[in-house]
């Protein structure tokens, strides 16, 4: 791949960010004060800027110093006369200042300043890497200047484009351990498709930890710690034997991710910042089916101190996200929405589609929980499909990458408006039938198919899902295992209720409770994140009330209502819940009070337009007991 000019380079560095922040060429002229047609030859690469220029580029774009750090350092360092927009629309003269002390501040795309190595080429430092580390490296001008395009791009959301430049940029590094090794962790950012593994990457990684092995100067020691975090992650992608590595199953990255944390925190402080956020950001990730959500809260929010002081923008970023899912996992849903809050401000900076999709995912996330469903479907079905397939016809993300989270969001929408019948009647119903393959769209079938009256097929998709999983014990501890036991645990509430092949059904029961059980503090969380579905404590005590303890039931009930009382949602469902376990109850005084709790999520669901929460309820207080 052809090095750039220096002109070439800031131009699609320039026009890649206007256009990202939603500019035109006129727009950006205003901002900045310099005239449209200076700008036009500058983003066609036949006028290099100066550092005037490039300084309130910055500025305007939020690119915090990296289009300053592209200009080569004999005019990064002058001083320059500010050229003035005249009468005429020339650009005009002009002010101050060198920039010899401004550098990155790890708001490169993808990697918060680590593509500011201190090489031929590069002219900026994140003040988040250690001075001993890799900015000692000497990698060429070539694979710097491809670097920072691909952190640019990735910054944007061109994941693809991005991973382009990072492949070309390991390829030009032939014959540097190093600098290969380097490459090999910008690649492993780029996102996967879910419930996939890349092993294309995890050769390059296994190549590159092998090079570095028994090398013990810190440049060497802080890849092999990036490398190895990302591996135990990838390895954890594959979530059933036709996408699982062979003799390295998802299990076994536990104690990898272990590990790489336990040799950071005996090598810091040493071990620089942004090294120390990617071996965090990578590793949480890696426990995420398998440890409790507490331990992983302590994790995100280590994450979100070191990237503050790394100032990285990409493990700001990161860290927001995963504090919001760790928040969420544990019921603290005020603390979540603070993030969430927060999420929103780094969004509105980066100027990135990819960064703005995130967040309207938040808040429908967020507007699913408190039930404000009109909102969320605006954005579902509007907005956020639009984007997700526009990036993915584009190729800038991996093809399923955000179509996941679009579907999820959009079924479980469906469910909470009683309307999954329209799911069936949609596209949307194909998209759920061909991720069979991951665990939860499996389940979340069976419930659709629950919801829209087809009771035998669902009895045959969950008991074949059994079967394939010895009986769901097969399913780890935690992470995607949960919402899967969530939703089959309401298909299965659902078929007994009906009188649909219970006997088929009750041996596969307990270990789906013995995995909610595990989590009677937690809500469920599909996704990274997609959705809400309620308290775990919700679906174990359906499933009591499937094996027949109405008061074991009405314990995990009540819990429940503690963490989802802030949610008119899933109290509707948590009332009726509770009214079936009261009417099963042999006490008369228990009994009692299940038609008040019926009228009562009748009237929230009827508020909510929860259409089938609201039949329920009619037929329950229909067939419900006189004085109940």
């Amino acid at each position: 791949m052809t090095a750039m000019t220096p002109e070439e380079e800031f131009a699609e560095a320039l026009r890649m960010r206007r256009k990202a922040a939603g500019f035109s060429l006129g727009e950006l002229s205003r901002l900045v004060n310099y005239s449209k047609s200076y700008l036009s030859r500058v983003e066609n690469g036949s006028r290099l800027a100066g550092p005037a220029l490039a300084r309130e580029c910055d500025t305007a774009l939020h690119a915090e110093g990296e289009l300053l750090a592209l200009l080569p350092d004999r005019l990064a360092q002058a001083e320059r006369p500010r050229r003035r927009v005249g009468a005429n629309g020339a650009g005009g003269g002009g002010s101050s200042g060198g920039a010899g002390s401004v550098g990155g501040t790890g708001g490169a795309g993808g990697s918060g300043g680590l593509g500011r190595s201190r090489v031929p080429g590069a002219r900026g430092v994140s003040s988040g890497t250690s001075a001993t580390s890799l900015l000692s490296a000497t990698f060429g001008a070539e694979f710097d200047q491809l670097i920072r395009r691909g952190d640019t791009r990735h910054l944007l959301g061109d994941m693809y484009e991005a991973g382009r430049l990072y492949l070309a940029a390991y390829r030009a590094a032939e014959g540097d351990d190093l600098a290969r090794a380097y490459a090999v962790v910008r690649c492993a950012r780029r996102w996967s498709d879910p419930g996939q593994v890349d092993r294309d990457l995890l050769a390059r990684i296994d190549e590159s930890l092998n090079t570095l092995a028994g090398r013990g100067d810190l440049p060497a020691v802080e890849l092999r710690l990036r490398l190895a975090a990302h591996r135990a992650k990838k390895l954890t992608m594959g979530v059933g034997d036709d996408t699982a590595v062979p003799g390295a199953e998802p299990g076994t990255s536990v104690d990898r991710a272990r590990g790489v944390l336990r040799e950071l925190r005996d090598r810091l402080p040493a071990v620089g910042a942004e090294t120390h956020c990617e071996v965090l950001t990578e590793c949480r990730w890696a426990l995420y089916d398998f440890a409790p959500a507490g331990e992983l809260l302590a994790l995100s929010a280590e994450l979100r101190d070191v990237a503050t002081r790394s100032r990285s923008m990409y493990f700001v970023g990161e860290a927001l996200v995963a504090l919001a899912i760790d928040q969420l996992r544990v019921g603290r849903v005020t603390a979540a929405d603070a993030t969430v809050r927060r999420h929103r401000e780094h969004a509105a900076h980066r100027h990135s589609t990819l960064a703005h999709w995130q967040q309207g995912t938040l808040d429908a996330l967020m507007n699913l929980w408190q039930g404000e469903f009109g909102a969320a479907e605006e954005w579902i079905l509007g907005r956020s499909r639009e984007i997700a397939e526009a990036m993915e016809t584009d190729l800038s993300v991996p093809a399923d990458t955000l179509s996941q989270t679009c579907l999820g969001q959009a079924y479980w929408l469906r469910h909470e408006q009683g309307r999954m019948a329209d799911l069936f009647g949609s596209p949307l119903m194909s998209g759920v039938r061909r991720r069979d393959y991951f665990p939860v769209w499996r389940a979340g079938l069976a419930l659709a198919l629950c919801e829209t009256g087809r009771h035998d097929q669902a009895a045959d998709q969950v008991l074949a899902f059994a079967a394939d999983t010895e009986g769901f014990t097969t399913f780890p501890p935690s992470g995607w295992a949960l919402p899967t036991a969530a939703v089959l645990a309401q298909a299965c509430a659902e078929l007994d209720r009906r009188g649909v092949r219970r006997e088929e059904l009750l041996p596969y029961v307990p270990p789906l409770r013995a995995l909610l059980d595990a989590h009677p503090g937690e809500l469920v969380l599909a996704g990274w994140p997609t959705v809400l579905l309620g308290p775990a404590a919700r679906f174990s005590g359906l499933l009591a009330l499937v094996a027949g303890e109405p008061e074991t039931a009405l314990g995990h009930l009540r819990r429940a209502v503690r963490l989802a009382q802030h949610s008119p949602a899933q109290m509707a469902r948590l009332r009726l819940d509770e009214a079936r376990a009261r009417l099963r109850s042999d006490s008369v005084a228990v009994r009692a009070g299940a038609g008040d709790l019926a009228r009562t999520a009748l009237t929230t669901a009827e508020e909510l337009g929860m259409g089938a929460v609201a039949a329920d309820c009619r037929e329950f207080l229909r067939g419900a007991p006189t004085g109940s």
